[in-house]
């Protein structure tokens, strides 16, 4: 691979190599970005400040998913709590609907012992 105008031989997993060559791409790109920006301040200066851009892009990245991982545990919260209501509240209805069919039923078994 190739990283500001030199060369570099780096081991990988097999397989990686496409995906290694990409991550040199981009950091190759983004010291070509920084020369451009900042003009010749010294290769090393470059690659510090380019791989601090990129840990900083990571940082943020993490936060970012940090707060929608707990996002994302918090309306599971809420989504358990609503279904275990659901629940509760089916509960309830059944209890009251058997409770009511119960009375009906006393109320039909006492009219039917009535004589006419």
């Amino acid at each position: 691979m190739t990283i500001a105008g030199r060369s570099y031989r780096m081991a990988c997993e097999d397989g990686q190599e496409a995906h290694l060559e990409g991550l040199a791409r981009a950091f190759d790109a983004k010291i070509a970005d920084m020369r451009t920006a900042f003009g010749e301040i010294g290769d090393m200066r470059l690659h510090v400040m380019a791989a601090l851009t990129f840990a900083d892009q990571l940082s943020e990245v993490r936060d970012r998913v940090q707060a929608l991982e707990a996002r994302t545990a918090r309306a599971e919260q809420e989504a358990a709590e609503r279904v275990a209501q659901e629940e509760a509240l089916r509960r309830d209805l059944a209890e009251k609907v058997n409770s009511a069919a119960e009375r009906v039923e006393r109320l039909s078994a006492t009219l039917a012992s009535k004589p006419r």
